[in-house]
């Protein structure tokens, strides 16, 4: 199991050396500057950030405030060190975003103490996002965080000028297989799917499980014919899979798809072409089932 990875920013070479020492359970990357540390927030995944607050050119708290200004480095939790220990400074290190401040000189059990339970916290919190945004039986993003990330990436796609397409899927004659095999095998039919569903997209994309059998992908960077070379590789791979029931049974089953390329012109452009690839499911479910319409 990987440990966290803990940012120290001190621009003291022998207050690096002893928060090093004290740290060393943990993956840690030193800076002695407040803007290698943005670049390095920037490439490298950083769970905690040890923040010095008196450096020349760039104090902690700026750089606090451009971190916690930025999406990206927003969630991280940043623990002040500083000599400063008046009222005024604690209260400003907090009013910019900081978690908690440990004061100079260290006192290894109190900063020991205080790393662990901001780790602590701050995985409490990732995963209670984690389960707030994701669909508990396929760890796919539930119909509610898809919409917002939705909106989110047609927002970028916009202002980018790039071409966005969506897939929306469902099992066919899902109820067949839930009255014939049971529901147990049906979860299994569905979390099948969402294995293949997740390898075959890309990280970039958009994948949510958006009802019962009903899933959705929101492909960005791609126009119509793309969405379709997805989609016709995702019916391939359901209609090849072969599930081994609890009665040593073989199930085949096939999904059909609808797909549609977002108007990034339109206000209700998600709302539009959701609407748009539900209308092409419909056809495809009507026109034969284990198809893809357009």
């Amino acid at each position: 199991m990987k440990n966290e990875t803990i940012l120290i920013v001190d621009d003291t070479v022998s207050n690096l050396d002893i928060l090093s020492e004290l740290l060393k359970e943990y993956d840690l990357i030193e800076s002695t500057n407040g803007a290698e540390a943005l670049e390095i927030v920037n490439d490298e995944k950083v769970d905690l950030i040890l923040l010095d607050i008196m450096m020349p050119e760039m104090d902690g708290h700026e750089v606090c405030q451009v971190l916690k200004g930025n999406p990206k480095t927003a969630d991280i939790p940043i623990i002040f060190i500083t000599a400063k220990t008046d009222e005024e400074s604690i209260e400003k290190a907090y009013n910019v975003g900081g978690s908690d401040y440990i004061a100079k000189p260290f006192k290894t059990k109190e900063l020991l103490a205080r790393v662990k339970r901001e780790l602590k916290i701050t995985k409490l919190q990732n995963e209670l996002k984690r389960l707030a945004s994701t669909d508990s039986m396929t760890h796919l993003y539930n119909r509610r965080h898809f919409i917002q990330l939705s909106n989110q990436t047609i927002a970028l796609a916009r202002r980018e000028k790039r071409k966005i397409s969506l897939v929306m899927l469902d099992i066919d004659k899902f109820k067949n297989i839930n009255d014939t095999y049971g529901h147990q095998t049906g979860d299994e039919v569905i979390v099948s799917l969402s294995d293949i569903l997740k390898e075959n997209s890309r990280k970039s994309d958009i994948v949510c499980r958006y009802g019962g059998e009903e899933f959705v992908l929101l492909l960005p960077d791609a126009n119509l014919d793309r969405a379709y070379t997805v989609a016709e590789k995702i019916r391939e791979k359901a209609e090849r899979f072969c599930l081994e029931t609890e009665s040593n049974k073989q199930l085949h089953f096939t999904v059909s798809l609808g797909i549609s390329e977002l108007s990034l012109e339109a206000e209700n452009s998600l709302e539009s072409a959701l609407k748009k690839a539900d209308d092409a499911l419909y056809r495809a479910k009507e026109s034969g089932r284990n198809r893809v319409c357009s």
